[in-house]
């Protein structure tokens, strides 16, 4: 019996080519597109599911009174082993400000790289977080001071096949050259977490680690990020509430002192990845709203693809009607049709299937450029059952309607050639049609409002140049050093319009700061303005908008009295920005008074990403520091011919040291990989699902033209126009589409408001969104019916009027 209900299956699919392809493709274009997503959110909640003790894990993190804050006090981590018996192991990782990429070198093999994410750990690290090792033990891999642990990467480019512990690599950052004794190998598995390291070098060392040592102030310098793993059975919920009383006990007295306030809450470590987004992260996140969307996305599209089937499947029925009538009158009972009905739909999903596992295979290189990740379906058999399971499932689904509308039909009627319910059916297709193209027209709606953004962020006036600015960071001590001989050469160039130096430049996150309180107020009133130390000319190069005063000159930059402060930074410590120039601002620093001279108030600019509100912001001389980034403003000219320029500069002043470089407005758009990740996702599965509605209607307005073909002959015996008759077929399709987008627009509306609530600075959204998404919509249906119904208008009238 099974194996007849496919036979009769396969008859009709080639009886019926058309459809059956319409069906098949556009099924096969729903499973593949709905397998994709699924592989890039089942990768996205992966992140940190794998270490031994997941759900023991969590970081403790600050909340301030302007932001909640990723990063704590070195101190922090001892003081809760002491006080918490709880606690079952703690650990610290420091990302050192300005130690994006360390300078890695191999002497012995005269190799040298520089490698991102290096990361700064405790000797506990491995007992909080679970690494696989290639070479070492894990046990005690960074218990001793200068010791490193590499990944197999870096450890392949700097050492071959050779196993390398034990070795030596000399590690070059901007405050310190050490060499540090390889003394373990991690793996690189698939396993994926928040903390996305390289290398990790012990806490004790020869170059940061008098300075971690010498934190023992609760209230400054909160950049360590600080995880606890708990013991078996401790309370999350109530070991947070304890930590107030512990705050106050430890750390009162140190908060007093600089008038802070500051609590302290527990993140599950499973959880960072998509659901912190707070301030000091250690990398960029991803968040749960994407995952959202990209999840509706998979499920409105296969829906989509459901839709088509049950449309066409039932716009079929009266073509089938005689064949249930015959088979009910012989003696076929309903259960019978139903089961063949059912076996045709899941036939149909099984070659859909087929062709859907073909279509991800050749489409997941694409994917994993847009998408920026490394999916794979091998090593993945759980997910090939998922697939395969939702095939069947959306056989079930997809068939579910035809097979009980076509079965209910009545013999009697079925054999006259119609079918029962006609009125019902047409009105539950053109209902299917309404939800398709308001799917279709919320994406194209949404998607229009993500570009919108983005190019609102790619061309707002930040209130600093960032076009023509090339930056070439210093690594290491030596070419830090050299900076001054650098400067002096790269200004020789003539299409170099200015150059400078400092701690930071616009696109970072700032972690440099001071409370400060103007005259006449107390420490009571501070204000937290963070800062960068800069060589004088910074203003000019950056292109900052001087309102007042003057920016810091030489003779300022070995100062430490003298600062250019933002119009947010100086209305905040009470001063007017027309009256700051000469006026002081104070901060305690051991218990003494000290203060800075306000030179010069500059125009308030985006420091940071504007997903965040411009904050208090200050400009302060080098001094004794040396800086990590070299900028230049380039004028008219050539670029690639300045970088070569400066690239010989930078190989006469810095002999042996690798040139590195980067443009400062690529580097503030780094601030949006997320969102722009997100957009190209959303507008590529966005054009996959209108592809796949119209494949729907297409098929339906091929059918519909077929059932009028007579129709539309006696019309034009009589004298109508090809213009007149296609206008009365697209009527009744465009009202459709019309009712689709009312209920559209108001739900992408929500949607598009409710993602644009991440953002500080943000688009309006206007009713030009509407009004261009809509005919986007509208011209789509039109050219898909259109191209039907004019083809039948035009045909010999003579050939459609044909009795059989």
């Amino acid at each position: 019996m099974v194996i007849n209900y496919f036979k009769i299956a396969w008859r009709n699919l080639l009886k019926n080519k058309l459809f059956s392809f319409v069906n098949i493709f556009g099924l096969s274009v729903g499973l593949s597109t709905c397998f994709l997503l699924v592989l890039y959110i089942t990768d996205e909640l992966s992140y940190d599911k794998h270490h031994e003790g997941a759900d023991r894990l969590y970081r403790v993190a600050l909340d301030t009174e302007d932001e909640k804050w990723a990063g704590t006090p070195g101190v922090m981590a001892s003081g809760l082993k002491n006080d918490f018996p709880e606690i079952e192991q703690v650990t610290r990782v420091l990302n050192f400000p300005n130690t994006g990429n360390l300078l890695l070198k191999n002497e012995e093999r005269n190799a040298q790289i520089y490698e991102p994410k290096g990361y700064y750990v405790d000797s506990t690290f491995f007992e909080i977080f679970t690494y696989e090792f290639e070479y070492g033990n894990i046990a005690n891999a960074l218990n001793s001071p200068n010791t490193v642990v590499i990944s197999e990467d870096i450890s392949e480019k700097l050492f071959g096949d050779e196993n390398p512990i034990n070795k030596i690599v000399n590690i070059e950052i901007p405050y310190g050259n050490i060499d540090y004794t390889v003394k373990g190998v991690f793996r690189n598995t698939k396993s994926k977490s928040h903390v996305n390291p390289n290398l990790l070098l012990s806490m004790q060392n020869g170059d940061i680690g008098q300075w971690v040592k010498g934190q023992t102030n609760w209230a400054t310098n909160s950049i360590f990020h600080t995880y606890i793993k708990l013991e078996h059975g401790s309370d999350p919920m109530a070991f947070e509430d304890k930590l107030p009383a512990f705050l106050e006990k430890n750390a009162g007295n140190d908060f007093r002192e600089l008038g802070l306030e500051k609590s302290l809450f527990l993140q599950p470590v499973k959880d960072i990845y998509l659901k912190s987004s707070i301030g000091h992260e250690l990398s960029n996140n991803g968040s749960m709203m994407y995952i959202y969307v990209f999840g509706s996305i998979a499920i409105f599209i296969l829906v989509i693809a459901c839709v088509n089937f049950m449309n066409l499947s039932t716009a079929k029925s009266e073509k089938r009607a005689s064949e249930i009538g015959v088979r009910k009158a012989v003696g076929a009972t309903k259960s019978s049709l139903i089961n063949q009905f059912f076996a045709e739909s899941i036939f149909m999903c099984l070659l859909s299937l087929v062709l859907a596992l073909l279509i991800v295979v050749a489409c997941l290189p694409s994917f994993n450029a847009i998408s920026e990740k490394s999916l794979s379906l091998n090593g993945n058999p759980e997910m090939l059952l998922w697939i395969v399971g939702l095939a069947a499932l959306t056989g079930l689904l997809s068939g579910s309607y035809p097979a009980f509308y076509l079965s209910s039909f009545k013999p009697v009627t079925a054999l006259k050639g119609r079918g029962s319910g006609k009125n019902a059916a047409t009105t539950i297709r053109r209902g299917l049609v309404v939800f398709q193209f308001c799917v279709s027209a919320c994406l194209i709606l949404v998607s229009i409002l993500f570009w919108q953004q983005m190019s609102f962020i790619k061309n707002r006036d930040l209130g600093f140049k960032k076009e023509r600015q090339i930056v070439l960071p210093f690594r290491n001590v030596t070419s830090a050093g050299n900076y001054a001989g650098l400067k002096s050469e790269v200004q020789r160039i003539p299409s170099v319009v200015s150059a400078s130096a400092g701690s930071t430049y616009p696109g970072f996150e700032l972690v440099q700061s001071r409370m400060f309180f103007g005259e006449g107020k107390t420490k009571n009133e501070q204000v937290d303005v963070r800062f960068a130390q800069v060589d004088d000319g910074y203003v000019e190069t950056l292109g900052y908008d001087l309102l007042y005063g003057r920016a810091l000159s030489k003779n300022d930059i070995d100062r430490s009295d003298a600062i250019v402060l933002n119009e947010t930074a100086v209305r905040y410590l009470g001063y007017a920005p027309s009256d700051a120039v000469g006026k002081n601002i104070y901060y305690e620093d051991s218990g003494e008074r000290k203060s800075y001279e306000i030179v010069g108030v500059v125009k308030d600019f985006n420091h940071e990403s504007l997903h965040k509100t411009i904050t208090p912001y200050g400009l302060v001389g080098l001094g004794e520091s040396q800086p990590a980034y070299f900028i230049a403003n380039v004028g008219k000219g050539n670029l690639d011919e300045t970088i070569s320029k400066m690239e010989s500069v930078w190989g006469k002043v810095n002999k042996g040291i690798p040139f590195e470089y980067s443009f400062l407005d690529d580097d503030f758009q780094k601030n949006y990989e997320n969102e722009k990740r997100t957009s190209t996702v959303t507008l590529s599965f966005t054009l996959i699902a209108i592809f796949i509605a119209c494949i729907g209607l297409y098929g339906l307005a091929s059918y519909t033209t077929e059932q009028r073909k007579k129709e539309v002959g006696i019309r034009r015996v009589l004298g109508a126009s090809v213009f007149s008759i296609t206008l009365l077929h697209l009527k009744n399709f465009l009202k459709l589409v019309l009712i689709a987008l009312l209920i559209a627009s108001p739900l992408s509306y929500f949607l598009g408001n409710s993602w644009l609530q991440d953002f500080t600075y943000r688009i309006d959204i206007g009713w030009q969104l509407f009004l261009i998404g809509g005919l986007f919509v509208i011209c789509i249906a039109f050219i898909t019916v259109g191209s039907q119904v004019v083809r039948a208008s035009m045909a010999n009238p003579v050939k459609n009027l044909k009795t059989e």
